[in-house]
């Protein structure tokens, strides 16, 4: 799709392997996320969907293998199982706090505008603890597109989403890999999100099962939807 040909990669890993004690989370995992490129992560519950995105993150190290970022300091936008939203807070003091925080612009008219493309702008001034989790789900997701990363890594992102916010989601990933940007995604909705990817990487019994163009892979075949 959208990928740079030629490109240096934002994020590579080499034959990784993860433990958590002395269980195998899985071992021999490799992939490249080139700017421009959207990796779809599939697999069952417990596969090491997650763990893989925390080892591209930077927040768990590998046992085996090796993990490389190319990505400047910064670049990287995480979107994970937690919001990390303030209940206390109002919507856009919470994007105002996280702006402060990345040593983001944080303009009013900005943060209204990131507000707005996930659909919370009607409600920018009310409490984030009074949210559903769709709406918890959606400001967390406006604090990674406020960031603009160059890398983002989206940990079932459509928790929680209906359909309006679920084509919302689609829309900005596809606005973030138009700009040049690389993903990797975890979905459990591999059959609908198959059409959006470039490559998989399919995670089954501790090993890639599958690891190539989205194009050639069978969602049907290897029991998943």
């Amino acid at each position: 799709m959208g990928e740079a040909r030629g490109a240096a990669p934002l994020v590579s890993c080499s034959g990784v392997a993860k433990f958590y004690g002395h269980k195998l989370v899985f071992k021999g995992v490799s992939l490249s996320v080139l700017p421009g490129e959207i990796w779809l992560l599939a697999g069952e519950n417990g596969a090491g969907k997650s763990t893989l995105l925390r080892l591209l993150a930077g927040l768990a190290r590998p046992d085996a293998g090796a993990v490389e970022r190319g990505a400047r300091a910064g670049g990287v936008g995480l979107l994970g199982h937690e919001t990390f939203i303030y209940p206390h807070l109002s919507a856009l003091d919470n994007l105002r706090f996280w702006a402060g925080l990345h040593g983001c612009a944080a303009d009013h008219e900005t943060l209204l505008a990131i507000l707005s493309r996930v659909n919370l702008a009607a409600v920018a001034e009310e409490k984030a603890g009074r949210f559903s989790r769709g709406m918890a789900q959606r400001l967390a997701l406006a604090r990674v597109l406020l960031l603009s990363p160059e890398l983002l890594l989206l940990d079932e992102p459509g928790t929680g989403l209906d359909v309006r916010s679920r084509t919302m989601l689609d829309r900005e990933i596809t606005v973030a890999r138009d700009r040049g940007a690389g993903l990797v995604w975890v979905s459990h909705h591999v059959a609908h999100d198959l059409a959006m990817a470039d490559k998989v990487l399919h995670l089954k019994g501790g090993r890639a099962a599958f690891c190539g163009p989205a194009a050639e892979f069978r969602p049907e075949a290897e029991g998943l939807c």
